[in-house]
């Protein structure tokens, strides 16, 4: 390797803030299926302990070897609707008490997939998952729930919209946290590495690895390097930069799924904004050219830096998957806030 990519990726990790935000083991419970609901829950426990039984030590392994931090190890499966629809049970609190057990004996940070598609309509257990999702989630530490009610081709189930509605109110009441563990969709993805939303789709392998990898400091670096360049200069430098961020999570990807032995699957690149300094996407824009975030411009600075990252990805990995963008919630993200406190971002409008 040459050494000044070698100094790069260094800086890149002690003073920029790459981190591989999450290797997420996804595993299919299809074969966990059984009307006796008791059943069917012990399968899963015995299936998931055994799968992802050395997950969290393998990142533990991978971070002392290659000294890369690794944020979290997840686990993902098969949308629990699906798995229940088959029992008789008038709600499914018991399936999510159940994957809270397999999380806290594996170690794991979180278990996604207690979620439901109903983009269409509804089949037999949706509507019961999401009426046990206040309870499900208030009793629950690990488990994390999504419900995609809409997608570009089918349009938006409006009845899913008003139900989603009463239960976040409805958990709301119950616990402070219940809320932040659930994401309404629109066009979720069946590889998708990230929490709240992540679950394993029914097109997926039996058990795969997805590396999720995110980077607004490293790119605000690159963009400081190129200020006042031309557009296209710009664009270039945000593409090399997620190729390069891309490469360690291709890496970390494989070398985990190598040693527990199943599929490597995508690398998701996200721009995801934490609390520590420099770790903003409204920074990212700014630097970009904007005068603060929320001003003319925005939504096309966006739009460009979505299409750079998602193209700077491809060149690096031929299995780049997951929402591979900008994440832009304005309660995690300092420039965000900055930005709604100034008044330049009208946070009505992104409701």
């Amino acid at each position: 390797m040459d050494s000044k990519q070698i100094y790069e990726t260094s800086q890149m990790l002690s003073s920029e803030n790459l981190d591989i935000r999450t290797i997420t083991m996804g595993i299919s419970l299809l074969d966990c299926i059984d009307s006796d609901s008791d059943r069917a829950c012990q399968k899963i426990y015995d299936k998931i302990t055994t799968k992802a039984r050395d997950l969290v030590k393998v990142g533990e392994q991978i971070e002392l070897e290659y000294g890369i931090p690794i944020a979290n190890k997840r686990v993902t499966v098969t949308p629990i609707s699906l798995i229940a629809a088959a029992s008789n049970d008038h709600d499914y609190v018991k399936y999510a008490k159940t994957l809270d057990k397999v999380a806290q004996e594996l170690g794991i940070d979180f278990i996604g997939g207690f979620s439901a598609l109903v983009q269409k309509g509804y089949q037999k257990g949706d509507e019961i998952l999401i009426n046990s999702l206040p309870q499900a989630l208030a009793e629950t530490n690990y488990v994390c729930a999504s419900v995609n009610v809409g997608s570009t081709k089918s349009g938006i189930n409006m009845d899913a919209v008003k139900q989603m509605g009463k239960v976040i109110v409805e958990g709301s009441k119950l616990d402070f946290m219940t809320n932040a563990k659930l994401v309404v969709f629109c066009n979720a993805v069946q590889d998708n590495p990230f929490m709240a939303g992540g679950f394993h789709g029914v097109g997926e392998p039996d058990t795969v690895i997805n590396a999720g990898v995110s980077g607004p400091g490293v790119v605000k670096a690159a963009l400081e390097k190129v200020r006042g360049e031309p557009m296209d200069v710009v664009a270039e430098a945000i593409k090399q930069t997620a190729f390069k961020i891309t490469r360690m999570g291709q890496l970390v990807g494989s070398v985990a799924a190598k040693k527990l032995g199943v599929q490597m699957g995508i690398v998701d690149l996200s721009l995801a904004p934490t609390a520590a300094p420099g770790d903003s996407v409204a920074e990212v824009l700014e630097e970009i050219g904007l005068s603060q975030v929320g001003t003319h411009g925005t939504t096309a600075a966006l739009a460009m830096l979505n299409d750079a990252v998602k193209k700077g990805g491809i060149m690096a990995c031929s299995h780049v998957g997951g929402l591979s963008g900008a994440f832009i919630p304005v309660s995690e993200d300092a420039g965000m806030i900055a930005a709604v406190e100034n008044g330049t971002l009208n946070i009505s409008k992104l409701d």
